[in-house]
């Protein structure tokens, strides 16, 4: 998962400069996260199922 990664922000984030949000990345096996104020700082990957059931428990 070294190779380059395109990242966004969620819709809802857009236009809100100073929010707190989260980027996402996804590769074939699994989603990366990162703090969008501090990409260097590295980030958090999460296989595809373990990240669905995040998202489905946040709902």
């Amino acid at each position: 998962m070294a190779r380059e990664r395109t990242w966004f922000k969620s819709s809802h984030s857009e236009g809100q400069e100073h929010q707190t949000c989260v980027e996402v990345a996804l590769t074939s096996e699994a989603t990366a996260v990162r703090d969008s104020k501090a990409p260097a700082a590295g980030h958090l990957t999460v296989p595809h199922p373990a990240w669905s059931a995040l998202l489905s428990s946040l709902r």
